[in-house]
């Protein structure tokens, strides 16, 4: 257990690694849950387009979305978007900071898709059976065959049992123009992802240093500061239900009128458990304080903390604590060249 322990502390201190890692994991899982695949094409000329362009985009939703719901990070950013303002003013750098850190993360799944979709060609095949230039590839002058004939005919490419148009264009040199095709826009979709990501992680922290730094600095507190008050309640309320327990026990010992011999010593620990509860020692005042603290939450200023009334808001006609608004700042860059 204490081995657990450990591993779940070491993941909540590293969650930047720890959330790199479920990205990574989730890429391995999303290439092998397409080679486990089953793809069957219908081959019929008005759902080819539809199925293989379903393969192709609704997985990546899905992925997409799980990324989502498995990043903490989520939560963190709706809490901090949706809470009153009170005395802390919000910075919509920060908010972007996080949002598009939680979308990067959880675009690498999908990306990976269909990447690998596209590179393997089976479902470009599909979709785009019936669109074979015959003229290029085949030939059909010969046979007095209607459009719809010759759809129906192409739409049975993928599926090599029924394909019964080898007078129209070869199988295998249909399927392989089909599946250059696809390749192509595979490994330019992926010229294209690695070169936005450069972009992203290289480029723009070089412009906006000074925003950038600010930026990363107050997400790094939002998400501290959350841990430390999930981990102060946690502590409060365990030392508040360890007081209930004993004086529980301690009021049915006086009615049974029994006597022990160790009770300076459950004094003495009770003396420690009340401290811990930092002089919240019932329910209607638990349930203020989380109230305050999600509508009035402290300012960025601890110099200034004596000002606040004991709800935790200011006293008299003070000025909301702006630390964070976001200023306009100008940065100059000099090259030595």
């Amino acid at each position: 257990m204490d081995k657990f322990r450990m591993i779940f502390q070491f993941l909540q201190s590293n969650q930047e690694s720890f959330m790199n890692g479920i990205c990574g994991i989730m890429a391995l899982a999303s290439a092998h849950l397409y080679t486990a695949f089953d793809f069957n094409c219908p081959c019929l000329p008005g759902y080819n387009m539809s199925y293989g362009m379903g393969v192709l985009i609704v997985p990546p939703i899905v992925l997409f979305l799980l990324g989502f719901v498995m990043n903490n990070n989520v939560s963190m950013l709706a809490e901090e978007w949706k809470r009153p303002t009170g005395m802390r003013q919000k910075d919509a750098a920060v908010l972007r900071y996080m949002f598009c850190s939680v979308t990067q993360r959880a675009l690498i799944a999908p990306a990976v898709w269909i990447s690998v979709t596209l590179l393997h060609g089976k479902c470009f095949i599909c979709a785009f059976s019936t669109s074979v230039p015959l003229d290029k590839l085949g030939n059909k002058t010969d046979l007095n065959l209607s459009e719809k004939e010759v759809n129906r005919i192409l739409a049975r490419l993928p599926c090599k049992d029924i394909y019964d148009g080898h007078e129209i264009v070869a199988q295998e040199v249909a399927e392989r123009y089909l599946r250059c095709i696809s390749q192509a826009v595979g490994w330019a979709f992926v010229l294209i992802m690695t070169f936005v990501a450069f972009l992203v992680r290289a480029i723009r922290p070089c412009f906006t240093q000074a925003a950038f730094l600010k930026s990363k600095y107050w997400s790094h507190y939002i998400d501290i500061e959350r841990k430390l008050f999930d981990e102060t309640c946690n502590e409060h309320a365990k030392s508040f239900a360890k007081m209930c327990i004993q004086q529980f026990f301690e009021t049915i010992n006086k009615d049974l009128a029994m006597g022990h011999s160790h009770m300076l010593e459950e004094k003495e620990k009770e003396k420690e458990e009340s401290e811990k509860l930092l002089g919240i020692t019932d329910q209607r005042t638990m349930n203020k304080a989380l109230k305050n603290w999600h509508e009035c939450k402290p300012p960025l200023n601890l110099t200034k903390y004596e000002m606040h009334n004991g709800n935790g808001c200011l006293n008299g006609n003070h000025k909301i604590n702006n630390l964070n608004v976001p200023k306009r700042e100008f940065v100059a860059y000099y090259s030595k060249v």
